[in-house]
């Protein structure tokens, strides 16, 4: 290939990563949060650059002025220069200082404290996937966060077996999940949307799969929600797959290890008392459709490695998946 076309490629490709879309960018804030890390960001770039545009202007004067010329007598040697030594020393003082006094008072402001009539939500890091506690509220969900437009969020974060990471970019920096300690992240979203994120420390086979969306719903959305997971699960309609399927959930494995309010007590695996409500299935790793429903019940860890939820033994029959995924269907 000719060394142009190279160049026209490498150019091509280099562009294209610039066109997005990008679903998880910290530069588009979503909440105060995210609003106080991207002018803190803003902030020390502006400094970098006037650092970098300042030494690299005299560098290159430096270069054309002493670079050698043909019957130029060496230069004199000089030991030190006082002048010099103060400015080189003090200027990058003064810019440390102006550095360090926004990130010490946006560490503070971001150090998880929120008012008291905040929203408050335990957040359980699991191998691999979310739980999600409501204190007030009483409910439990697993891998999507909803939370009110506008008022207060504080998440309480911790794990249940390794170190994990919950970061949701768009709404504000990570925090670690580590078993037997709680950090915390507070932060008041300002716009209805559907962000996306993911765990953001190595946990294992599956670390690359824990994903997470957080909801934000506008206050009166957030309440309709809320009352609907409130809410039992409405029975199936008689002699339908649906009640089929309740009936297959029950004499499987899956009661050991799922809760279903009203139906079953399990606490392994995420809760699935209104499953069919949720866009996706195995922590946003697929969307929630039947037909990778099916796939995941069969066979879970060939979608996802390392998954806890083993494949069943003896395996259930085509006809009984049919009938399972059309009863975590109706669970909205």
């Amino acid at each position: 290939m000719p060394r142009y076309r190279l160049w026209l490629l490498t150019v091509a490709l280099w562009v294209s990563g610039c066109g997005g879309p990008f679903p998880q960018t910290t530069l588009e804030p979503r909440s105060d949060f995210g609003s106080a890390i991207d002018q803190l960001f803003t902030g020390i770039f502006w400094w970098a650059a006037g650092v970098f545009l300042v030494v690299e202007t005299l560098l290159v004067i430096t270069l054309i002025r002493f670079r050698h010329r043909e019957g130029r007598p060496a230069p004199k040697p000089t030991h030190g220069h006082t002048l010099m030594e103060i400015a080189w020393t003090l200027a990058p003082a003064a810019i440390l200082v102006f550095v360090a006094v926004p990130t010490v008072r946006t560490i503070f402001a971001t150090a998880g404290e929120a008012p008291a009539d905040a929203l408050k939500v335990d957040v359980i890091g699991h191998q691999w996937w979310w739980e999600f506690r409501y204190r007030e509220l009483g409910l439990v969900t697993a891998n999507e966060l909803h939370v009110p437009l506008g008022r207060a969020v504080q998440l309480s974060i911790t794990s249940a077996d390794v170190i994990h990471a919950f970061w949701a970019p768009p709404l504000g920096g990570k925090r670690d999940a580590i078993p037997g300690h709680v950090n915390r992240i507070a932060f008041r979203a300002d716009r209805v949307g559907v962000y996306d994120g993911q765990c953001a420390e190595f946990c294992g086979a599956s670390h690359a799969n824990m994903r997470l969306r957080v909801v934000v719903d506008s206050d009166s959305g957030f309440g309709r929600w809320a009352t609907v997971q409130l809410a039992g699960p409405a029975a199936p309609a008689a002699g339908t797959l649906a009640e089929r399927g309740k009936a297959v959930f029950a004499r499987s494995a899956c009661i050991g290890c799922h809760t279903i309010q009203g139906v079953s007590p399990g606490v392994i695996g995420p809760n699935l008392t209104h499953v069919g409500s949720r866009a996706t299935i195995a922590s946003g790793l697929f969307p929630n459709d039947s037909a990778h429903l099916a796939s995941w019940i069969a066979d879970a860890p060939a979608l996802k490695p390392g998954s806890l939820m083993t494949r069943m033994k003896p395996p259930l029959k085509d006809d009984d998946i049919a009938a399972l995924v059309a009863y975590l269907a109706s669970l909205k």
